[in-house]
């Protein structure tokens, strides 16, 4: 949805506008609008927050591991995120417009910060020169190891900040991506910048009514504090536990339900795989348990996580519905499509889970550093 502005200027001003939409090849509309949420994002960081830490927000999609880290008492300095649509919903929420391509950004640039936070996506690491160097009996270092892959990025933001700490978050499927050698060379490069590091696979349904498991990499400057830190993730997870029932919508439009067609299909599709012997198929979530993992292609069909309906056929969760299955508050925006929300639920994060974890880590700094706010 869109509002419609008018605005009047001058001539020469709408001379230099046309000739810079026409050289950037962008429209007028496109131009203004950015301008305007500059101006506006530029207002916002020129605030003077007080908070207990900083952080900076890599890889942020919609801004689910800032809401857990402002929650403890955090105040995001920088953020970045490439996708269009994200940058809509971020900026919706926070009113901040993240930063695009991050391969472009000067890591000297960003703002000093307390901890870095990254949800980065998985790359295939290319091992062949390492392994050469090794035949060679040359050192390698993490730039040799990762260049080219977007973990790359938060290596070199990593060491030109030196941020007293890190949390960054992967699929469970990164421990064993190339055979474990992907997983490797992420935790040697992290040594290597001289960091103590720790991780840990983490379920969310200890927080929210979903089986969601996520590697969580934590790691802490021994410049600053040595190699003993001892971190451990004692995680308070939520009791009860919610289910299901306690996150869907009341009242659902009936666009969610399947059609004729589409549910016909989908029990054809899952019958075929089970008589092949497999677990290939649609999953109806139980009311008072824990549903499959939200995934990013549930725009498609919805087929992971159905909802049972009386004298009907299932439906599709709704965008709240996932962002409550995400442990989002109700009070966060979703300004752009289903299909955008979809993705971008099925990307994220569990928040509750996350904010444990933050939570955790600024209690080690403030340890670490003798009871004191962590900035």
């Amino acid at each position: 949805m869109s509002k419609q502005v008018h605005l009047r200027i001058d001539d020469y001003v709408y001379e230099a506008l046309i000739s810079y939409t026409a050289s950037a090849g962008i429209s007028v509309q496109d131009s203004v609008s950015f301008a305007i949420v500059q101006m506006l994002d530029r207002q916002k960081k020129e605030a003077k927050v007080k908070s207990d830490f900083s952080f900076i927000d890599l890889f942020a999609g919609i801004g689910g591991m800032r809401l857990a880290f402002e929650k403890i008492g955090g105040h995001c300095v920088y953020s970045n995120e490439w996708n269009k649509y994200c940058q809509q919903t971020y900026f919706a929420n926070f009113g901040e417009q993240p930063d695009g391509d991050i391969t472009k950004v000067n890591a000297a640039d960003i703002p000093d910060h307390d901890i870095l936070v990254a949800g980065f996506p998985c790359q295939p690491f290319s091992i062949a020169g390492v392994s050469k160097k090794n035949s060679l009996g040359r050192a390698t270092g993490f730039e040799d190891k990762t260049q080219g892959t977007l973990f790359f990025d938060v290596c070199r933001i990593i060491k030109e900040k030196r941020p007293k700490a890190f949390m960054l978050e992967n699929v469970k499927n990164l421990c064993s991506h190339d055979r474990g050698r992907t997983f490797k060379v992420i935790l040697e490069s992290l040594d290597e910048l001289d960091y103590d590091v720790f991780y840990s696979v983490l379920d969310g349904q200890n927080y929210v009514p979903q089986h969601r498991e996520r590697i969580i990499i934590v790691g802490f400057d021994r410049r600053r504090y040595g190699n003993s830190v001892n971190f451990k993730f004692n995680l308070s997870p939520i009791s009860p536990k919610p289910v299901i029932r306690d996150i869907l919508e009341p009242t659902v439009d009936a666009k969610y339900t399947l059609s004729d067609k589409l549910w016909v299909y989908l029990q054809n599709y899952a019958a075929k795989h089970k008589a092949a012997g497999n677990g290939f198929g649609y999953g109806i979530a139980p009311m008072d348990g824990v549903s499959r993992t939200l995934s990013a292609r549930y725009y498609k069909d919805g087929s992971e996580v159905l909802i049972e309906q009386k004298n009907n056929n299932p439906r599709k969760l709704t965008p709240r519905d996932c962002a409550r299955l995400q442990g989002f508050p109700d009070t966060f925006k979703i300004p752009v499509s289903d299909t955008q929300a979809y993705r971008q639920f099925g990307n994220s994060v569990v928040v509750p889970l996350i904010t444990d974890v933050a939570g955790l880590i600024v209690k080690k700094l403030r340890e670490l550093d003798g009871g004191n706010k962590t900035n």
